[in-house]
């Protein structure tokens, strides 16, 4: 019985001088996986429209009902995206994601992305349900935020102005 105590002491000494494998969290960050999934994003094209149609693709295909998406028409007077319509109103409820990708999957213009963002902390049921805007990233440079006013048949999803098809 004595040796079994004399062995555990032993065994203890010997971790004490190996390296340590724990990271201190907040200070130090762990790099992410490639194929992590973490909080969500919606993309926008160069030109600073959003990539978002409104089709609610993704809230169909999510097996945990998370994802809630009205859609409005584009007018070329208020556009905010290339398409016809655009998502009005777009919310995510992380309390009820189980980020499975499937919306990412989904999405046709691939405007909806998981991302590599994982410090997820919420104080009350309602700060996470995440907003269109609080999904949104930021317009790239060069680019006009939405809503746009484009000319009649005027606008592309890649570059700023298009050119005349003649």
């Amino acid at each position: 019985m004595f040796s079994e105590i004399i062995k555990g002491y032993l065994t203890t000494g010997k971790q004490a001088f190996e390296p340590r494998v724990t990271t201190e969290y907040p200070e130090v960050k762990r790099p992410v996986a490639p194929r992590f999934k973490g909080r969500h994003e919606l993309k926008r094209y160069d030109n600073g429209l959003e990539k978002c149609i409104g089709c609610a693709l993704c809230a169909a295909a999510c097996p945990a009902d998370a994802i809630f998406v009205e859609a409005a028409e584009n007018t070329d007077a208020v556009r905010y995206s290339p398409g016809e319509r655009y998502a009005s109103t777009y919310e995510i409820n992380l309390l009820r994601c189980i980020y499975c990708g499937y919306c990412e999957d989904a999405c046709p213009t691939e405007a909806i992305v998981l991302e590599s963002q994982y410090e997820l902390a919420y104080y009350d049921r309602r700060s996470a349900i995440i907003t269109k805007e609080q999904l949104l990233v930021a317009v790239p440079e060069g680019g006009k935020p939405t809503p746009q006013a484009v000319p009649p048949g005027r606008f592309d999803r890649a570059v700023p102005e298009m050119k005349d098809p003649d």
